[in-house]
């Protein structure tokens, strides 16, 4: 928790470059990737400092629309579970524009599991860290401009967004999802991976049977 807390208030300055308004143009290809079972679980959750309050349910329910959202457009020929388990969260509070005015930020783990081989696709889990976009209504910061609803759609979007751009390396880099022999749209350069400060390595817990495994 201790580690969670300094590393959120290194953030707290930090800008953010996730764009996830992209959900009204074709998915990135991620080969024969569909989505199963969506697994969101917060059993560790952490507020970090300056920040609004936010249950783990709402969180949860966030976070799952998200994923939701920019997953279900996959219609691939295999189904895939997709496990996330959210640790820690900042949701910025008014604060002195400019100067003092801190940014929201995220921090998740997430797990794929292939459904018809019973096991992960990554045995560690990879963990992400998000900040919220910026934009016009953030300059000053989002505690100012936005409400806690806001700034959690906000990050749960670009958090999903992260998690895509993950999976598309990975399918480019270990064959994934059948690799790009199984893309069924054209083939793209894939995405650069984020600076260490922004999106690092780690994963998640479960769904009911297959979800309790879903998310480790």
């Amino acid at each position: 928790m201790l580690r969670l807390i300094a590393f959120f208030s290194a953030l707290l300055t930090v800008a953010a470059c996730t764009n996830p308004n992209d959900l009204d143009k074709a998915p990135v290809p991620l080969g024969d990737f569909k989505l199963a079972h969506n697994v969101v679980v917060a059993p560790n959750l952490t507020k970090g400092p300056a920040s609004r309050d936010a249950s783990k349910e709402e969180w949860i329910a966030s976070m799952k629309k998200a994923v939701d959202e920019r997953f279900s457009r996959y219609d691939g020929d295999k189904l895939y579970h997709l496990g996330v388990s959210i640790e820690g969260y900042v949701l910025a509070v008014p604060g002195v524009p400019i100067v003092a005015s801190p940014k929201s930020a995220l921090i998740l783990n997430a797990t794929v599991w292939d459904d018809a081989a019973g096991k992960k696709l990554n045995e560690k889990p990879e963990q992400i860290t998000v900040i919220e976009s910026f934009s016009g209504e953030t300059v000053l910061g989002s505690g100012l401009t936005q409400s806690k609803e806001e700034q959690m759609t906000n990050l749960s979007r670009n958090a999903a967004k992260l998690i895509q751009n993950w999976l598309e390396r990975q399918k480019y880099q270990e064959d994934w999802f059948g690799g790009r022999a199984a893309d069924k749209t054209p083939a793209r350069k894939p995405p650069a991976a984020r600076p260490a400060a922004a999106a690092q390595p780690a994963a998640a817990r479960g769904a009911a049977k297959a979800g309790a495994k879903v998310a480790g």
